[in-house]
């Protein structure tokens, strides 16, 4: 239900901006990931889903790299709602199938692009709300000069900047 439920935001993002190329979304535990990749595949099969992870839980990271899932021994970020320490099999399915790459940020590139997103669009987002974009800003996902790149901010943490 959880993953149904946040397919909206894959229906909302190709409706809203038909012309994105690439969608760029933090992971928590997969939920959030898996429905989205799903709902904007589903209309546009060509579009691309890039994971976020903080450093201090690659929990979908290590467990893709291993090809199954891994539960992490310590969750070392600051970004609470990102640090599952496993997945359930759905999600890492799901993933495995529609995701084409994790990239992994600190939680200084998170820290930096929260600020960023204030200073320049007045938005207050968290750690874990300012992960997509701090893998554009510190270059962990470098896109290509003409792909048009959503990044999803959202998150309910509170380590705010």
């Amino acid at each position: 239900m959880v993953i149904a439920g946040q397919g909206t935001i894959g229906l909302e993002v190709v409706e809203d901006a038909p012309e994105t190329d690439t969608l760029v979304i933090a992971i928590g535990g997969g939920g959030l990931i898996s429905g989205t990749a799903i709902a904007a595949r589903a209309l546009r099969p060509d579009i691309r889903i890039i994971g976020v992870e903080p450093e201090g839980a690659p929990t979908l990271y290590r467990s893709l790299n291993a090809g199954r899932i891994v539960e992490l021994d310590r969750i070392t970020t600051a970004a609470g709602t990102l640090g599952a320490r496993a997945t359930e099999q759905l999600n890492f399915d799901l993933v495995r199938e529609h995701v084409a790459e994790v990239v992994l940020v600190s939680d200084d590139d998170m820290r930096a692009a929260a600020r960023w997103l204030w200073f320049e669009f007045g938005v207050a987002a968290e750690l874990s709300g300012s992960a997509a974009v701090a893998a554009l800003l510190a270059g962990r996902y470098r896109a290509a000069s003409s792909e048009r790149v959503c990044a999803l901010v959202c998150g309910a943490g509170t380590d705010g900047i």
